[in-house]
């Protein structure tokens, strides 16, 4: 079975080499040529466009920052023709409405439409180990299970097209806010000189733990947050995405986050590991 996937940055590549080993036939598109080497290398092919994915594979798999480039790179004249007979599954992060959309643009257009975002990073793509969220009708979810079970030990079934992209949404803004919350506790107690070794002793033994605190205090400590899993650019799109789709809710706290990783990014951090929220909360203080 050949696999298209278009948007081989820092998921999609790994994602494509990690099909490669598992006995995939894989084609890849990304708009910067140069992020497609070590897929040929291990054995894929190349496209020079969207189309010529769309016309060597039956699935594609899209791991694309937005609803935007997923609409210029495969709603357009020269695409759009191509979806009849396929299947995309959309992995990225996006609003759910948005997906609602695309599920509805790619039906008229022929082709079928599922929602599959995970949680995990590179490291958890290249074990397989991802969290695979599926959002699709049940016979669709079956019909790729195969193949989802390569990236995740156990794909969890969420609902129609819309519920894994409020659930990838919502867990996607503990992210932000647990991180930001850490950061500012650390922080605090800092500046009071409290040992920060007594802190995660403290934290570690209570309820309040979460192990998200340890994998980004030594990157707080030293302020190294190159080589990210998760750059903080792509954190302020999705807080800002659940910010407008959480309507029904007060979002204050959101907003809150939304301004700590604003200011993390003014610093010139949009690059970087999330985790250098930490130097925007610190430099409020000073």
């Amino acid at each position: 079975m050949n696999i298209g996937v278009i948007g081989t940055g820092l998921m999609g590549q790994p994602l494509a080499l990690r099909l490669l080993e598992q006995g995939y036939g894989v084609t890849a598109y990304n708009r910067t040529a140069e992020k497609l080497t070590a897929i040929a290398a291990a054995g894929g092919a190349s496209a020079p466009d969207p189309t010529a994915v769309l016309k060597n594979s039956e699935v594609v798999i899209l791991m694309l920052t937005d609803a935007i480039a997923i609409e210029s790179l495969l709603l357009n004249p020269a695409t759009q023709p191509r979806l009849a007979g396929k299947t995309i599954i959309q992995m990225g992060t996006i609003a759910p409405e948005q997906s609602r959309q695309l599920d509805v643009q790619i039906q008229a257009a022929g082709g079928s439409y599922l929602e599959a975002p995970v949680l995990g990073s590179i490291p958890q793509v290249k074990t397989g180990s991802l969290l695979v969220m599926v959002g699709s009708t049940p016979e669709q979810y079956q019909a790729q299970f195969s193949l989802f079970k390569q990236l995740g030990n156990e794909p969890r079934y969420i609902g129609p097209v819309g519920t894994a992209a409020a659930l990838k949404l919502a867990l996607n803004q503990l992210i932000g806010s647990l991180t930001t919350a850490f950061a500012l506790s650390l922080n605090f107690a800092q500046q009071e000189g409290v040992p920060v070794a007594s802190l995660m002793q403290i934290l570690r033994e209570s309820a309040l733990y979460a192990p998200t605190f340890d994998k980004k205090l030594q990157r707080m400590l030293e302020g190294n947050f190159t080589n990210p899993n998760f750059p903080t650019k792509h954190l302020l799109k999705d807080m800002n995405l659940f910010a407008k789709a959480a309507t029904a809710q007060n979002t204050a706290i959101v907003q809150g986050v939304i301004d700590v990783v604003q200011n993390a990014i003014a610093q010139g951090h949009g690059d970087d590991d999330y985790s250098s929220i930490y130097n925007a909360i610190s430099a409020i203080r000073e």
